[in-house]
């Protein structure tokens, strides 16, 4: 049985931290090809420190699927990222690829915590940064 042929356990503190990351916006990994035998996935947990966002992003060819754990985020898309959809506890989200997006965490109390996987894998292209007061309703701590 060759390697790729049997499971692996990451095991909690193990995870991959060298995954790419996007200003506020902190990931790590735990099933991905930088330490597991996976090829065409990226398994891991996002989290965002309150009041704190990502960087405008996209994740190239990766379809990148969410689910929040703890908290209330929001993904700002569009044009100027004006539009935007709201997510709290057990909420699912999926995110096209090459879609230009800012994931920000409402709160400035609690921590803002998903999961999210991503095929083929964590793609992270950052994009010129926007101003904090053109994104509806969010405040920095």
């Amino acid at each position: 049985m060759a390697a790729e042929d049997v499971p692996v356990v990451t095991r909690a503190g193990e995870e991959d931290r060298q995954t790419g990351q996007s200003g506020g916006a902190v990931r790590i990994s735990g099933v991905s090809i930088q330490h597991t035998p996976a090829t065409k996935l990226w398994f891991g947990q996002v989290t965002n420190r309150p009041g704190y966002r990502s960087f405008p992003h996209h994740h190239g060819e990766a379809e990148t699927g969410g689910y929040v754990l703890r908290g209330h985020g929001r993904i700002y898309f569009g044009e100027g990222y004006r539009q935007f959809l709201d997510m709290t506890a057990g909420d699912w989200v999926f995110v096209p690829p090459f879609m230009p997006h800012v994931e920000a965490n409402m709160s400035t109390t609690e921590e803002l915590v998903w999961l999210t996987a991503r095929t083929p894998e964590n793609i992270v292209v950052n994009l010129d940064d926007v101003d904090d007061s053109t994104l509806e309703g969010f405040v920095r701590v």
